[in-house]
């Protein structure tokens, strides 16, 4: 008898859930219309989208040839890593010196084992697809907080990429696996566990350095968050793991460990360029020329700092919180946690003002902002752009990434897009979500 009630009560349950999804899977169908308008469904889509991208992802693993570049090259300077050479400068790749920080070598070093030696380029391929997924998950997870993308604009950020996918799973570059951990970085600063994120984010400096274009952002966030001296800490953070993991190397030669894996000055070849063609080989190469992109660079970060990140300092002071009435916060703290929309709308305009003044661009460094440009053209409002005209844009940038060898009007198109982006996110008003989490604490 008892064993008839228990199996009941598994029907009962298993009925009541396939009753509650056929409710879902109807209100759904009967709001098809918003489905993909709604930002309240970013969700539902993103899981739609996510196991499309499955199948297309292992299809081209499958179907589009491997084209090697830069691999072979990582697996020898990790080898020479495991044979025992700790000097940078001894380092050496098919394609040249190893010029990026610890970080690489240990997680390329894991790879190099699981691919038997980086032989098994198959496996290799498989690995990158999850990681891909993985990337996707966290963007989509950084979308659904903040609340603001249409949900149909992730299909172009998904399945009618090619230059992206052909980045991650047909060229096994390091560029996104740098760029999964500053996701997961923002994911954890979204969840108010700045610690972690601020690990986080140091993980991914210490795989390529080009995540140095989100720290003015993190900085700003830190400094209004918690003020100089309770950023200290976390800046210490962030400084801590940069010494711990390249410690054997600058025990070994810390100059030529500094010299190389952060080079800011290493110049570039202009034959690989996507977004200076138009101009003469001579002047792009002339140290006048990226001395003024650095200006540039960081006269537009100090007025987006001082003119729009700061003019919204406390969102939800103004939008309201749950705060009781009369209550005196804590001194020497932040009476009001940033919301998502005040931290993602600060990092990803900090990474895009440096990709617009960047001293050149290859192809592989468009997974830098890729998935970053859905928010950077919805998330502010503005009546002069419209959907369409925001569709041509995204479109405009991925037709310039594709076109191999980069040409003077792609070139010239991208800058155009990069200039339309960047008079949006300085005439719109500062992006925040209508619906403000409370009762986080920061950590």
């Amino acid at each position: 008898m008892a064993a008839g009630l228990r199996k009941r009560g598994r029907a009962g349950s298993a009925a009541q859930a396939a009753g509650l999804c056929r409710q879902w899977l109807q209100r759904a169908w009967q709001e098809r219309r918003l489905l993909l308008r709604e930002p309240r469904y970013t969700l539902l889509v993103a899981a739609c989208l996510c196991l499309a991208e499955v199948g297309i992802t292992f299809w081209v693993i499958h179907r589009v040839a491997y084209t090697e570049i830069d691999w072979k090259a990582y697996m020898a300077q990790v080898e020479g890593v495991i044979n025992g050479t700790y000097d940078y400068t001894q380092l050496q790749g098919d394609t040249g010196p190893l010029v990026y920080p610890a970080g690489f070598v240990y997680i390329f070093m894991g790879l190099y084992y699981a691919t038997g030696r980086g032989t098994d380029i198959r496996m290799a391929q498989n690995i990158f697809a999850v990681l891909y997924l993985t990337t996707l998950l966290l963007v989509f997870l950084i979308y659904h907080q903040t609340c603001k993308v249409p949900p149909f604009v992730f299909f172009f950020m998904c399945c009618a990429s090619y230059r992206v996918h052909s980045i991650f799973v047909l060229r096994l570059f390091n560029d996104p696996v740098a760029m999964a951990l500053l996701f997961l970085s923002i994911n954890l600063l979204l969840a108010q566990r700045w610690g972690w994120g601020c690990c986080c984010f140091s993980l991914a400096v210490s795989v390529k350095m080009n995540v140095l274009l989100f720290a003015p952002g993190l900085l700003f966030l830190l400094l209004t968050q918690f003020g100089f001296r309770g950023a200290l800490p976390k800046l210490g953070i962030c400084a801590g793991i940069q010494v711990l993991l390249g410690l054997p190397f600058l025990l070994e030669n810390p100059l030529g460990y500094l010299s190389r894996s952060f080079d800011l000055g290493r110049q570039f070849l202009f034959r690989w360029t996507v977004n200076w063609r138009f101009l003469p080989e001579a002047l792009f190469l002339h140290r006048a020329f990226h001395l003024a992109l650095l200006v540039a660079h960081l006269t537009l970060l100090l007025l987006f700092a001082f003119c729009k990140w700061h003019r919204g300092k406390h969102p939800v002071a103004a939008e309201g919180s749950i705060q009781k009435e009369g209550s005196i916060p804590a001194p020497h703290t932040q009476p009001y946690p940033l919301n998502c929309g005040k931290i993602v709308s600060t990092l990803f305009t900090s990474n895009f003002i440096g990709i617009c003044f960047s001293r050149s661009l290859h192809y592989q460094f468009y997974v830098w902002y890729f998935h970053t440009l859905p928010y950077l053209l919805w998330a502010t409002p503005a009546r002069w752009l419209t959907h369409l005209l925001r569709l041509l844009v995204l479109g405009l940038i991925e037709l310039s990434w594709n076109t191999y060898p980069s040409t003077s009007c792609s070139s010239a198109a991208l800058h155009l897009c990069h200039a339309v982006i960047l008079l949006q996110l300085w005439l719109g008003p500062q992006p925040f979500p209508k619906s403000i989490q409370h009762g986080k604490k920061a950590h």
